[in-house]
């Protein structure tokens, strides 16, 4: 398996059928909904491929220069419980702290809610509802490099 991050036309386009296959076809979400003002041209994304296929992304982006706001977190189903999304939260960290990020908040589905704790994460919100679904928001503190 190979990890790309960037922001080319052909990895968003990979990042895009992961977030379509599992978001729009498995979790109902609606396109309007999945596909906001932050898939810009120039957003960067991870993208863990199996060959040509790719089978994990992450989207990356900041709320602000010490603040990693990881998104849209998703692996297609065959490869899930491979630790696999794990790794992509992982390299999304250690970019971020490269980049003086001090911490990491996030949106999480609530049946995701134990991946996040195991990584490291708190809930700092009561349940809400995002696109249909329920979420929490979590935190980390990140390490910073010295």
């Amino acid at each position: 398996m190979k990890e790309y991050f960037g922001a080319s036309p052909e990895l968003r386009a990979a990042a895009f059928y992961l977030r379509y296959q599992i978001f729009i076809l498995e979790q109902e979400i609606s396109p309007e909904d999945e596909f906001d003002a932050l898939d810009t041209a120039d957003r960067h994304y991870y993208v863990l491929f199996d060959n040509e296929l790719p089978i994990a992304t992450i989207r990356y982006q900041k709320l602000d220069k010490q603040t990693l706001n990881p998104d849209r977190l998703c692996v297609l189903p065959d490869y899930r419980q491979q630790g696999l999304g794990a790794k992509l939260l992982t390299s999304i960290e250690q970019r971020a702290i490269s980049e003086k990020c001090k911490r990491s908040i996030l949106s999480a589905e609530t049946t995701a809610q134990q991946f996040y704790e195991n990584l490291g994460y708190h809930v700092i919100s009561d349940v809400f509802i995002e696109d249909g679904i329920p979420c929490v928001k979590m935190q980390k503190a990140l390490a910073v490099n010295q």
